[in-house]
């Protein structure tokens, strides 16, 4: 049965980031993915110059209603990703709810892109519209650890404040959170990072359980971008996949973000010995 993806991120012409990073691994793994680019730039702004055009909300809109007049509007997922403008976000909510009208078992798999490392690098006026009106729409949610304290306003220095930070946001609404690093120390050294998942489950009796997730994923000497546009995108496919089983769901997902990582150094290695070869 086909399985259709509605995925709002950016969109850069040289690079992976945002869209380029989430369709194709989806189309990979059997899902359609139709894509609206939030923003349409040359290349990614960790560059010194970039260009490009940023979509509006009335323009998402536009393209919205065109899909609806054609009654091409079904969807099984939506996910999102970057964006900087706060109309945009909302109209990204507004559309989201109409779909989860048209079909109730639509998922909404979100990353809650703010910031790392204690600053944020989008508009600060994004917060407030992220915590009251995105992340309560939301089934999944992938923030990092900088981005799980900025919408629950409380610090994680421990695994227990990890997971009261993840309680708060399953009542704002999610049931599935997954932050995707962390600071805490791992317990197999240095060279490792922390991340933590939790999921909401309601027993056959309506009784609900959860499920909690560590896990130490290898830290790699390099610094990429669309890291975390992969990352929600496989966390979307396995946990269709494996529903009910986070662990599962989650070592899936980080098995193919280390692999592709791997991958992406071995042929810059080589790239860097053909150069000086040549």
């Amino acid at each position: 049965m086909e399985c259709r993806v509605l995925s709002i991120q950016s969109h850069v012409v040289r690079g992976y980031v945002g869209n380029k990073s989430a369709s194709f691994p989806l189309q990979v793994l059997g899902f359609e993915v139709d894509s609206i680019n939030s923003v349409q730039f040359s290349n990614h702004t960790g560059y010194s110059h970039w260009k490009g055009q940023v979509l509006t909300a009335d323009e998402l809109h536009v393209l919205y209603e065109g899909i609806k007049l054609n009654n091409v509007h079904h969807y099984d997922y939506v996910l999102t990703g970057y964006t900087r403008d706060t109309s945009f976000l909302e109209m990204v909510v507004d559309i989201v709810q109409e779909l989860k009208r048209a079909n109730p078992s639509l998922v909404y798999v979100c990353d809650p892109v703010l910031g790392d490392h204690g600053s944020m690098y989008v508009p600060q006026n994004l917060y407030p519209v992220y915590k009251n009106k995105v992340v309560p729409v939301a089934d999944i949610i992938t923030p990092n650890q900088f981005e799980a304290e900025l919408l629950t306003g409380k610090n994680i220095s421990t695994e227990k404040d990890a997971v009261e930070v993840m309680d708060l946001l399953h009542a704002m609404g999610p049931d599935t959170v997954v932050i995707t690093s962390s600071d805490l120390p791992p317990r197999l050294g240095d060279r490792f990072l922390v991340c933590l998942g939790s999921q909401r489950h309601v027993r056959p009796d309506g009784s609900r359980t959860t499920e909690r997730v560590r896990m130490e994923v290898p830290k790699v000497d390099a610094v990429f971008v669309g890291t975390g546009d992969l990352f929600a995108a496989m966390l979307l496919a396995w946990t269709h996949h494996y529903p009910n089983d986070l662990k599962t769901a989650c070592e899936k997902t980080f098995s193919v973000m280390h692999h592709v990582i791997q991958r992406t150094i071995s042929y810059a290695h080589g790239k860097k010995r053909l150069v000086i070869n040549a």
